[in-house]
């Protein structure tokens, strides 16, 4: 059970912070239901009695958001060459609700947009995911989402250039290079 107040995190939607626990009437059944406020002033509504059961969890520690940082910080793991696969695994991981496995792919689709680009539909787990990432990681650090997010963006930069070898970048590949002679 949580309290008016707590810092929890909603599956699939991100971190946010308990308003109230208030009684509902809907369709009929009364229920109690969390009131979590989420980034960019949206409430959500979960049902007391399932919450456990959907997902909801108390946020990351400062400790363990060091170490979600250093997820971040690694090479990419491996990803199936086939867009639905992959696509459907990183919906897994984001389903999971697991701090690590969302920071997995965000870290594993900048690259892979880095690298070649990504389809509409990935870039869209993309912003899903950093949004997540970065709405838990900054209730635990007490931190300005700007903040965060520049955090996660050097991250995943340096990691990039050290496991990529200075590879070029998508954008880059979009140029022709002429030679001055």
């Amino acid at each position: 059970m949580f309290n008016v107040g707590d810092k929890v995190v909603y599956p699939m939607h991100g971190a946010g912070i308990i308003q109230s626990i208030e009684e509902k009437n809907i369709l009929g059944a009364k229920e109690s239901y969390y009131i979590i406020k989420m980034p960019g002033e949206v409430k959500v509504m979960v049902p007391t009695a399932k919450a456990e059961e959907i997902g909801v969890r108390n946020i990351i520690d400062e400790e363990t958001a060091g170490k979600v940082f250093k997820v971040l910080e690694t090479d990419s793991t491996e990803m199936s060459l086939n867009w639905n696969k992959r696509y459907r695994d990183n919906m897994e991981k984001m389903k999971s609700g697991d701090i690590y496995q969302i920071a997995d792919v965000v870290r594993n689709l900048s690259f892979k947009q880095k690298e070649r680009g990504l389809s509409t539909g990935e870039k869209k787990m993309l912003l899903n995911a950093r949004q997540i990432l970065v709405s838990e990681l900054t209730l635990a650090e007490n931190s300005q989402k700007e903040t965060i997010e520049e955090m996660v963006d050097n991250k995943i930069d340096k990691s990039f250039a050290e496991y990529n070898g200075g590879q070029e970048t998508g954008e880059e590949k979009n140029f022709i290079k002429f030679d001055a002679n």
